[in-house]
């Protein structure tokens, strides 16, 4: 398969939006990145689409439609007949007037390769005697049952589609002339590619528009229609059957758009459940008008049906039939790279996944995948990635959250904005004598404490970190730290029991005093005794002083 749908890695945010929206479910993760499997894509752009970061994109032709007209060889435009519900009331002469501006040498309907087409149907249901057919104008279509139903190949109609038919046929009349086709599909794009020499280059209506606007030319509207092709309703619901005689009575005729509704068609045609039918199928939703790259994700499908109706005709195009021999194309069978797991590795991964019997697969479908049996398949296939399974993933980070909040041997305590506690730990309850976490979630926190720092941090937006208190009715100290979490809407309270520090500061401080009380106790005595001892030693000296003096005035009087 060519690789016309591409994803830009830069983009990718992991949302898995288009595994969701992938019918075939032909997305890979890996490195938080989505790659596209090309031998399981069925291009039916859905991803394109549904893509929120415009990470997927489409290869861009234009360049290679510009060499082809520098190449001198007259360009002929095949024109989807889905272009009159893009541009809003242009007609063919409109168009062909301003793509001839680009240098292109003319522009005709595909609607007259479907034409071609749905003779060569007709004939196959008068001559062939087949019991089911399957349209073949849908290459998505087409790879879906190449893909995942090989054996429903028999009944898919082989015959070129309109694209082809009428590109071949332009070739024919002119032989030097290249064919480029555009319309709303990206799986055109590998279909020109995979059957070489038909179709030349593939552009979407936005290639065209953005070419057209570089070059400053403008399409003109028209005032009056030619409606002359009923192969003009090929691009709505049903439009292949409307343009179909439908003379044999031995058919039943159906038209089955969407690739979920394709798929359940096959499943019954592949149960035997389904006979004597010509079954038109569509991968989008309101067949090609309702195309992923019809431009500005161009949605108006009543509108839209509307605009082919009135474009279209009673009438069918002038076409010289080409043999049934030049219109075959064959189908082969693509096989699949990745090869289903054994039942054990399923049951181990589940078993990984926390799914470890029938009641835990939620099959929420949040990773993309409709079950976990899918999930866990893609996971053996190495298609998927552990960590996109979001209730897995919130298990997980619960679990650990609890394993640090029930043993923390801090308190934690988590209000929201109107004072009600959403959660309390072991911790938390241990300190304010709580027995259980039931008795006071829900419940004001003025039951339990005083709220007056939590409603502070709230009107003040401004935390408190590491206060010291007494908590009285609980006879504990607790250094508390409160936080307003402006995301969640939620105030964190964070306890630490600090009773014991504050008994043994207490303690310490107490033994201290008395320390100091002792010795001053001591000094005091000392002084007192220092005291007594200079006393005693002043009156000494005063006794030995008053007798020497009087042993003085004795000797001196003799």
């Amino acid at each position: 398969m060519s690789r016309c749908l591409t994803l830009k890695k830069s983009n990718c945010k992991n949302c898995y939006k288009c595994i969701r929206h992938c019918p075939v479910k032909a997305i890979r993760f890996s490195g938080n990145q989505a790659h596209i499997i090309d031998n399981e894509c069925i291009l039916c752009g859905q991803c394109f689409v549904v893509c929120p970061q415009n990470a997927k994109e489409i290869v861009n032709e234009t360049e290679k439609a510009k060499v082809l007209i520098q190449s001198g060889d007259p360009v002929f435009v095949s024109l989807a007949p889905s272009f009159v519900a893009n541009y809003d009331g242009i007609g063919i002469n409109s168009m062909r007037e301003a793509l001839k501006k680009l240098g292109f040498y003319d522009v005709e309907e595909t609607a007259i390769g479907a034409t071609m087409v749905k003779k060569e149907y007709e004939r196959m249901i008068k001559e062939d005697n087949k019991d089911i057919i399957i349209s073949s104008c849908c290459h998505s279509v087409n790879l879906l049952i190449q893909k995942y139903f090989p054996n429903q190949l028999e009944y898919l109609a082989d015959v070129m589609s309109p694209m082809q038919a009428h590109c071949k046929d332009i070739k024919e009349r002119y032989p030097n002339a290249k064919t480029v086709f555009v319309g709303p599909c990206v799986a055109k794009k590998d279909e020109a590619d995979y059957y070489k020499d038909i179709v030349d280059a593939v552009l979407t209506f936005e290639e065209l528009t953005e070419w057209l606007n570089s070059e400053g030319i403008k399409i003109n509207k028209e005032a009056d229609f030619n409606n002359e092709s009923r192969a003009r309703f090929f691009p709505t619901t049903g439009g292949v059957l409307k343009t179909m005689t439908q003379e044999n009575t031995g058919y039943t005729y159906i038209a089955i758009d969407g690739v979920e509704n394709c798929i359940a068609a096959l499943k019954d045609i592949e149960n035997g459940k389904i006979h004597k039918c010509f079954i038109e199928m569509s991968a989008c939703v309101g067949s090609c008008i309702s195309g992923p790259v019809m431009e500005k994700y161009h949605r108006s499908p009543i509108k839209d049906y509307i605009a082919v109706a009135n474009y279209a005709g009673e009438k069918d195009f002038y076409v010289d039939q080409p043999s049934s021999l030049s219109l075959k194309k064959q189908f082969t069978f693509i096989e699949h790279q990745l090869k289903e797991p054994f039942e054990s590795e399923i049951q181990e991964v589940l078993k990984q996944m926390g799914k470890t019997e029938p009641s835990k697969e939620l099959n929420c479908g949040s990773c993309g995948y409709n079950t976990c049996r899918e999930k866990a398949i893609a996971i053996c296939q190495g298609k998927a990635e552990f960590s996109m399974c979001l209730p897995f993933l919130k298990d997980k980070a619960e679990s650990f959250s609890d394993t640090i909040v029930k043993n923390t041997p801090n308190g934690l305590i988590v209000l929201n904005e109107n004072f009600e506690v959403q959660q309390i730990n072991a911790a938390a309850r241990k300190i304010m004598n709580i027995r259980y976490a039931s008795d006071v979630l829900g419940e004001q926190v003025v039951r339990i404490l005083d709220p007056s720092v939590f409603i502070k941090v709230l009107n003040t937006k401004r935390d408190v970190r590491n206060q010291r208190i007494y908590l009285a009715e609980y006879k504990r100290y607790v250094e508390q730290t409160v936080v307003y979490d402006k995301e969640s809407h939620l105030l964190v309270g964070i306890m630490r029991d600090v009773t014991d520090e504050e008994a043994e500061r207490e303690k310490k401080e107490s033994i201290s005093r008395q320390t100091i009380e002792v010795a001053d106790k001591v000094v005091d005595k000392q002084m007192r005794i220092v005291q007594e001892i200079a006393s005693l030693l002043g009156e000494t000296a005063a006794e030995t002083k008053i007798a020497l003096a009087k042993l003085k005035e004795s000797i001196a009087d003799e």
